[in-house]
């Protein structure tokens, strides 16, 4: 039996796929109406069968529905194409869906037999592909009660916000949701949120009253945004949407909430001058500010050293016999990186060209740089501002924290912006940047320090298994700071510890410099 047939229903060319125990069985059908001609089931036919065979999935009838038009019958509305010259989104997706639900379907109802109801009628796709399923929920939710989105375009241009306005999903839809978590990451455009945005209309949908249970989101490790992982994502989705009592995994009811640290929060900033974004991450001291106000961290790479911070904080400013409370600001960007590498390399230098730096160990070229002054301004203009709005921050006491390039941003801060912070922690610091220019930046500096008597404090420390030019170059920056009336400087060597596992190790010594 061939269980593909090509028709064309009103102009509209279709596959329909048909079950292995359709021809004997009389029994009525779901259906799942798939977009992109159906692909997705097209290419895992016979993973499709073998689910059936071993009962893992219930037979279905599947639909592909195909377009030559996809960016104007897959968008909500128009839109402004994303590429210069090309021409915009045309926003025909109600036409479209109406189009489904009044024609296609009924043609499919008519001629198979179908389980016509809502909640045997799905609706599926991938990229807008999903977006437009997503609408079909919002505009028909009497027709498609199944929602299937996978790698769905969230970023498109008005979606969230229409999220946000709108009363929420039909509470008798079931939605499942799938995003691989290396999607977007190397576009420069609004799709590189693709794995944020995501996720905020996963929490957008419960936080109106969603329910949980009617909702699964899956994140698919090193997912891109192919159709090899759309495929792959969509015999899940079809078991999760049509088998109400399937589960990929045991539940655990506990793993429904992330774990967050009590006492932090999050704010999106964009600084005003040059409109990059950033992620700061706060967490808020215990107990009443001292007289002065509370002492203050602000530290760099928030997305891999905040956590241990706040924690430790946490943990040792427990009175009576803790260190004294303090805020820590932590400065990272949206990203689930640890180190967000193009981010860091534009803001924590100064510009360098290629010959003024060492050659990379992969042949490759150095990322963008040069960002530090526009960097420390928004530090200093923008955010501190901010932070001293919401806590009495004692200014005699400011710190700032870097480790690797956040340690030269540290230093090159200190010597020439020696007044902004009161105490500099510079882990690893990569003095190396631009033919060590940082000594050049002390000698212009240094009478400033002396003359006006600024009174900073430097804690330096570098891990004893780093690179030996690592530890030279921190211990000759030592050697000829070490002496300056001005600057009171520590120096630490770490035994046993390395260009990264040096930072966990510093958090105890670091907070007691920050608030002594």
């Amino acid at each position: 039996m061939n269980r593909f047939h090509d028709l064309v229903v009103e102009q509209r060319e279709v596959v329909v796929y048909l079950p292995p125990s359709y021809e004997t069985s009389g029994q009525n059908y779901p259906v799942a109406y798939v977009q992109d001609g159906g692909f997705l089931f097209t290419e895992c036919s016979n993973y499709l069968e073998h689910l059936f065979a071993k009962g893992d999935l219930q037979e279905m009838i599947l639909v592909g529905v195909k377009t030559d038009i996809r960016n104007d019958e897959y968008t909500p509305w128009p839109a402004a194409s994303l590429i210069p010259d090309r021409s915009p989104f045309g926003g025909k997706g109600k036409e479209y869906i109406d189009e489904v639900a009044y024609v296609l379907k009924p043609y499919i109802d008519n001629h198979y037999r179908t389980k016509k109801e809502a909640e045997f009628t799905a609706m599926i796709g991938g990229s807008f592909g999903g977006l437009i399923s997503l609408f079909a929920g919002y505009w028909k939710p009497d027709v498609f009660g199944q929602l299937g989105l996978l790698s769905t375009s969230f970023w498109y241009e008005g979606v969230l916000d229409y999220i946000r306005q709108e009363n929420g999903l039909n509470k008798n839809l079931r939605v499942y949701m799938s995003v691989g978590l290396c999607e977007g990451i190397y576009k420069q455009n609004i799709q590189k949120n693709m794995v944020l945005n995501t996720q905020e209309a996963a929490r957008l949908f419960i936080e109106k009253g969603f329910s949980e249970d009617s909702l699964r989101m899956e994140w698919v490790p090193e997912g891109t945004h192919d159709d090899v992982f759309m495929v792959r994502q969509f015999p899940e989705a079809l078991q999760w949407l049509f088998n109400p009592r399937y589960e990929k995994h045991p539940p655990i009811k506990e793993s429904k909430q992330e774990f967050s640290i009590p006492g932090t929060f999050i704010w999106e900033m964009q600084s005003k001058n040059t409109a990059r974004s950033y992620r700061i991450f706060i967490a808020e001291p215990v107990g009443p500010p001292p007289e002065a106000g509370y002492p203050v961290l602000y530290t760099l790479d928030a997305n891999a050293s905040f956590g241990s911070l706040a924690e430790s904080i946490r943990l040792q400013s427990r009175r009576p016999h803790g260190i004294s409370p303090a805020v820590i600001v932590g400065i990272g960007y949206e990203s689930k990186e640890p180190i967000v590498t193009k981010e860091r390399f534009y803001d924590y230098t100064v510009p360098a060209d290629e010959a003024e730096l060492k050659v990379r160990p992969d042949g490759s070229s150095w990322p963008e740089n040069g960002g530090a002054e526009d960097f420390l301004t928004f530090i200093e203009e923008e955010l501190k501002p901010k932070v001293e709005s919401y806590f009495s921050i004692d200014r005699s006491k400011q710190a700032l924290f870097g480790h690797s390039l956040g340690g030269f941003l540290a230093l090159y801060s200190l010597f020439t912006r020696p007044g902004s912070f009161q105490r500099y922690i510079a882990a690893s610091p990569s003095i190396w940047w631009k033919n060590h220019v940082l000594y050049q930046k002390w000698n212009e500096c240094k009478k400033q320090i002396g003359l006006n008597e600024v009174h900073a404090a430097l804690f330096m420390a570098v891990g004893s298994e780093e690179k030996p030019s690592m530890v030279k170059d921190a211990r000759d920056l030592y050697d000829i700071l070490k002496d300056d009336q001005g600057l009171h400087t520590t120096f630490q060597v770490v035994e046993g510890e390395g260009h990264v596992s040096i930072v966990p190790s510093l958090m105890s010594p670091l907070l007691r410099f920050v608030t002594k």
